[in-house]
């Protein structure tokens, strides 16, 4: 729409999981304006300062606008010079080709960052590329963050992707562990404008009850919070299943019809009673007994817990535990509990279930899950010989040198394969070591549509945002990237390529043959969707099961044989009762992990990577704030300022993640002058959650020691 010489564009913020719709004004080829959609079904005007950096990633300077070819000087350094397109992609797809003729598919690795699930052609256009390589050694930051969700939500629910949301707008208690919404505007969750939510919990008489090892902004704004020492959040929620069978207080309703397991549910915590429970976290027996109790009494509840408890030794069990008790107290597949979506574009029906085990990692066995391995292994299999070893690394929208655990040693692998290719609008901390960087159009120049999260929203909704400036000359979207490399591989193996579909059209295709499309009343479609550029609110999350289970027989599947069996290693580990102090993470709402730190609005202000320690721990050690302080764990050591903070419970101490800019021959001017340290330099990528593989960067053993 044109004003003048203003031009208004309807938009949604792809920075996180919140998918805020967005007004932004423009002139000519700037940014004027930028503010939230008051029309946004879901997040009714809602912005948080990342969407006005929308504006700041379109006009970073150092953001990439042609390929990088990197070369060796005189001197002997490396450096990154700028090429044509023809000659990027002819070097990336001749190096493909070629770990391929004389190794095979598997000499190829892959890692795929967190916004990849954030532009839709990184999703829709893949497969134009790794039809062609389908390698064992393919990794994700799944497996650094929400892998215990998809493992569990594909043994008792039959599908990967079949999460349950938690419905927060009609319930009436809510127990949530490990998560900070306030800062993540919801996180395998899209709840935008929480703050009010849950405001509007407490102001109707429900109750939010936050348990965490630090007390962060959403636990301030909680009815209550309790401390718990790190890793222990399994002991906490199977003793609340205990309690539940115990007192009687298993009422599953409707659930009761298609649930099966209960027995062995029952058998399998029946000596975990709530002084082990208490024993192992912190908190006491009868605030265990009380609040499952409530929970149990409560019209509707959730119990919800994110990556404070994914991430940790234990975090497929902490997933399990969850939905065992959203199932136990009848609150799963209920308005004000948990619900599955019916996105208009539904990925549960257009994707795999998911699978788990069918290979594993060459160097110590790790199992894979919906054919990745874990991140956690990606160093050993670029430096472990013989058949399967890593040559060539391709990257897509990640910066793992600075997000799994050691990221030292990662740093020091990527320089010893052949060759590597990167998809990525920066030369940051990774990239730096590519021989090709193929960077994509900013996200103002091309189109998006949600595919991921409209199937984690706490509403029904749909939404298409049409480029906001047109795609300069000579540039390339990330999808075209993936469909003119892919043809040039497909080439070279003498094979056939796969035909180029904008990805507009193939969401298109979704959502008219979708339950909100051509056979329905909605006749849903990117046209309606072009028409109504602030979304179409499609409804409240409604109950669905059986019938939206895709389990055999479609039947909820409680005792899960290898979380059972994990709860005999949770019962012989005796590493709680440990001393010495466990490192945690945090976040900020003006963070999003590594990729928002070069620009200014988002990092100005008081420095955000101190460490956090406790008054009594500082005054212990005989310290103050301001010191330098050295922080070393099995895998190495880092030094950073110390700022006492009662945020933290004793014995833990908290840094961020996504720290630890400034590295020689990147080109991130802002990020580099506030640099910061990597928490992922001292996480260890040998502690593990042993079920899954799944990185465990919050509990880690650390010691102290003063400058």
């Amino acid at each position: 729409m044109t004003k003048g010489s203003i031009e208004v564009h309807h938009r949604v913020c792809h920075l996180c999981e919140a998918m805020c719709g967005l007004v932004i004004k423009t002139e000519r080829s700037k940014v004027v304006d930028i503010r939230g959609d008051q029309d946004d079904p879901l997040s009714r005007g809602h912005v948080c300062p990342k969407a006005i950096s929308l504006q700041d990633i379109h006009e970073d300077p150092d953001r990439l606008r042609k390929p990088l070819k990197r070369i060796r000087t005189v001197a002997g350094e490396y450096q990154h010079e700028e090429i044509e397109w023809s000659e990027a992609l002819d070097l990336a797809a001749d190096a493909l080709a070629s770990a391929i003729q004389q190794h095979g598919v598997d000499a190829v690795g892959a890692y795929f960052g967190n916004p990849s699930v954030h532009n839709y052609g990184m999703l829709t256009h893949q497969r134009n590329l790794f039809r062609h390589i389908r390698t064992r050694n393919r990794f994700s930051a799944t497996s650094v963050d929400q892998l215990p969700h998809h493992l569990v939500s594909m043994w008792m629910f039959g599908h990967m992707l079949l999460n349950p949301i938690p419905d927060i707008d009609r319930t009436r208690y809510f127990l949530m562990l490990g998560a900070n919404p306030l800062a993540s505007n919801g996180s395998i969750w899209t709840v935008p404008d929480v703050r009010r939510r849950i405001k509007d919990l407490t102001a109707r008489g429900g109750k939010l009850v936050v348990i965490d090892p630090r007390r962060t902004e959403t636990a301030e704004l909680a009815s209550e919070h309790h401390f718990i020492r790190p890793g222990t959040d399994a002991a906490f929620l199977l003793a609340i299943i205990h309690v539940l069978f115990r007192d009687s207080l298993v009422a599953l309703g409707p659930l009761a019809n298609f649930t099966d397991g209960i027995d062995e549910v029952r058998e399998a915590v029946q000596a975990l009673t709530p002084k082990w429970g208490s024993e192992a976290t912190g908190i006491s027996a009868s605030e265990i007994v009380r609040i499952a109790h409530e929970l149990a009494a409560a019209e509707a509840g959730i119990c919800y817990g994110r990556m404070g408890v994914s991430t940790q030794a234990y975090g497929t069990l902490c997933q399990w535990a969850i939905q065992v008790i959203n199932v136990l107290t009848g609150n799963l597949d209920k308005p004000g509990g948990s619900l599955f979506t019916q996105p208009a574009m539904d990925q549960v029906v257009n994707s795999s279930p998911g699978g788990f085990a069918r290979f594993t990692s060459r160097g110590r066995g790790l199992p894979e899950f919906n054919y990745e391995l874990p991140a956690a292994a990606l160093a050993d299999e670029i430096r472990t010989p013989g058949e399967g070893q890593i040559k060539v690394m391709f990257t897509g929208a990640g910066n793992p040198v600075l997000s799994t655990p050691n990221g030292r040693a990662l740093d020091e692998a990527l320089e010893e394969v052949d060759f590597m290719i990167s998809l990525d609008p920066a030369l940051n901390e990774t990239t730096r070591h590519a021989d090709i960087i193929l960077p994509p159009t900013s996200p103002l120049e091309h189109d998006h549509y949600d595919i991921a999260f409209h199937n984690l929203a706490i509403r029904n909704t749909s939404r298409y945002s049409p480029a906001v400036f047109s795609k300069p000359e000579g540039a390339l979207h990330d999808w075209e990237i993936f469909a003119e490399l892919g043809d040039r591989l497909a080439d070279r193996l003498g094979v056939e390529s796969v035909p180029h579909l904008a990805p507009h059209k193939i969401v298109d295709a979704a959502l008219r043959n979708g339950p909100y499309g051509d056979d329905s009343g909605w006749g849903l479609s990117i046209d309606t969707l072009r028409a109504n550029p602030s979304g179409i609110d499609l409804g409240e999350l409604q109950p669905t099961c059986p019938q939206r289970l895709q389990t055999p027989g479609k039947r909820i599947a409680l005792a899960v044989p290898e979380v059972l069996a994990d709860i005999k290693r949770l019962l012989s580990d005796k590493t709680h009762n440990s001393r010495g102090y466990r490192l945690i993470g945090r976040r900020h709402v003006r963070d999003n992990n590594s990729w928002m730190h070069n620009h200014q609005r988002l990092v100005k202000g008081k420095p955000r990577y101190h460490l956090l320690m406790h008054p009594d721990d500082v005054a212990e050690e005989g310290w103050e704030t301001g010191m330098q302080i050295t922080i070393s764990s099995r895998v190495g050591q880092l030094s950073t300022t110390l700022m006492i903070s009662d945020e933290v419970m004793p014995g833990v101490v908290s840094l961020p993640h996504g720290y630890g800019h400034g590295l020689k021959g990147t080109r991130s001017a802002i990020a580099n002058a506030n640099a910061g340290v990597s928490c992922n330099d001292i996480t260890d990528e040998h502690f593990l959650d042993q079920l899954s593989g799944n990185a465990a960067i919050n509990g880690v053993p650390v010691e102290l020691s003063g400058a």
